[in-house]
């Protein structure tokens, strides 16, 4: 293998047990589902086996992420991406929010500094 495939290797195994953990899968009931066997699971996690494209995607459906999660090289996204995404979407509503009121307020003042002082009797 050449040293991309290598380090590709070694990120398939890495992303399958970590994803594999986070979950609470043993490796036996990933290899059950996935219709693969246990020493199976054992040998890809261990560096030792690549999976087909048919048995990524099939783990890729029972741990519900995308084919390309099992292949994602650690740190090129925060596992948190969501998270954070979702907090900046929130702190972006929050500002209009904020805008909005200031505007508001700037309106009432203008229109209440455009009546006449006879308007205001």
């Amino acid at each position: 293998m050449t040293e991309t495939e290598n380090e590709l290797h070694e990120i398939f195994s890495q992303n399958l047990k970590k994803i594999r953990h986070d979950l609470g899968f043993t490796q036996i009931a990933l290899a059950k589902r996935a219709g693969v066997s246990t020493n199976f699971i054992n040998d890809i996690e261990a560096g030792k086996k690549w999976a087909s494209l048919a048995t990524m995607i099939k783990i890729a459906k029972i741990t519900d992420i995308h084919v390309y999660e099992l292949l994602k090289p650690p740190n090129l996204l925060p596992d948190n991406l969501n998270g954070i995404l979702r907090k900046y979407v929130e702190d972006v509503h929050a500002a209009i929010d904020h805008i909005n009121h200031d505007l508001l307020e700037s309106e009432k003042l203008i229109h209440r500094d455009a009546i006449t002082p006879q308007e205001k009797t």
